[in-house]
């Protein structure tokens, strides 16, 4: 998959910008601030259409506008694609995939495989819980449909619940029945939860299968890494976890386990690298983390993935940036940066280069 144009209107900074992508690769350059990773941003949007910031709709569009529009142009392996997204600040967002209106936002998923590494991913084995979890979620949406059905579901029935603790403690009077619905949604939510912890152990067995191979490369062979996937309930154990705390969830008004409770740890041998690691063996691993996924996507999607990698090069050092660059292989590559160094220009010496400024992009 490559993307072939993008036009944005009142999208962040820009208020009309049209770019022509051509290429294996692609630089975007210029000073901080100045809109570089908005254009990254609104390419992450058309795979997934949300923002890799977790950013809402209303922080998007353009503070003198009501409106903002992405159409991206895309060609790919099974013929061109174009997608089209209209975001207005009343909330309601629109999606199109090739001019028809989707129902769902999940609809999408997977049409536009869309890898982004940007700096925040270097620290991801340090951030919380929450941000490890994002991750999964959102490479699993991207190559499994029904994963994509299941998180929904568990997610809805989720809030159901909390929204059933509140009503028990507002109507006492109708707890019995109240609690014949709490253990409807315990069955359905133990068994969404279930599947769900399933695939995330496939996919984590398929990341360290190629994870310590590229992790020896990048550390010459003295260190290896893997992920241990740490679920919040153990197979067949959800269920009577959810009965087992139902009483503290209930006085909490939150649920205490279940795939939104997990986590990840990276280990090199047996150190925890989140407690223990050096700042330069958790950058490390999460280079050769963004690695594996990328392996994995191209084994195992029918599409390539437009890779998008968000002022990452300068947090490297040579060594890690070398080791980035000769991955990426015949992946469409848009990168943002400061400045053109020499060793940019060695590498990537046919990439198109752009130019950003105040809410510009010139091709060079």
């Amino acid at each position: 998959m490559q993307i072939k144009s993008l036009e944005l209107e009142n999208f962040r900074n820009y208020r009309i910008l049209k770019i022509d992508f051509e290429g294996k690769t692609n630089i975007i350059y210029g000073e901080n601030g100045q809109g570089k990773t908005n254009i990254l941003e609104s390419i992450y949007m058309c795979g997934t259409g949300k923002s890799h910031k977790g950013s809402k709709e209303q922080e998007i569009i353009r503070e003198t506008a009501e409106e903002a529009h992405i159409k991206a142009e895309f060609r790919g392996k099974y013929g061109n694609r174009r997608v089209d997204i209209h975001l207005r600040r009343s909330g309601v967002k629109g999606v199109a995939l090739d001019r028809v209106p989707l129902r769902r936002l999940s609809e999408l998923y997977g049409k536009i495989p869309v890898v982004i590494f940007s700096a925040e991913d270097l620290d991801i084995i340090k951030r919380g819980p929450s941000v490890r979890r994002r991750f999964l979620d959102m490479e699993l949406c991207q190559t499994d449909p029904v994963y994509v059905e299941d998180l929904i579901n568990y997610n809805h029935i989720l809030n159901q619940r909390r929204e059933l603790f509140k009503s028990l403690e507002e109507k006492k009077e109708e707890a019995a029945a109240l609690g014949e619905i709490l253990d409807i949604l315990d069955m359905q939510l133990a068994g969404y939860g279930e599947k769900i912890t399933a695939k995330r152990k496939e996919f984590i067995g398929n990341i360290n299968c190629r994870i310590e191979e590229i992790h020896g490369r990048i550390s010459g062979g003295k260190e290896k890494v893997k992920l241990v996937y740490s679920p919040a309930a153990q197979d067949g154990e959800l269920y009577e976890k959810l009965l087992k705390n139902r009483e503290r969830d209930c006085f909490l008004k939150q649920t205490s386990a279940g795939p939104h409770r997990d986590d990840l740890s990276f280990v090199s041998g047996k150190t925890d690298l989140k407690v223990f690691g050096s700042n330069g063996q958790q950058r490390t691993a999460a280079v050769s983390l963004k690695l594996a996924q990328i392996e994995l996507i191209k084994e195992t999607g029918k599409e390539q993935p437009v890779l998008l990698l968000d002022d990452v090069l300068s947090e490297l050092d040579r060594g890690r940036q070398k080791m980035l660059l000769e991955s990426i292989g015949d992946i469409q590559t848009i990168i943002t940066c400061t400045g053109i160094d020499e060793f940019i220009e060695k590498e990537l010496g046919k990439a198109k280069l752009f130019c950003v400024k105040n809410g510009t992009c010139v091709r060079e």
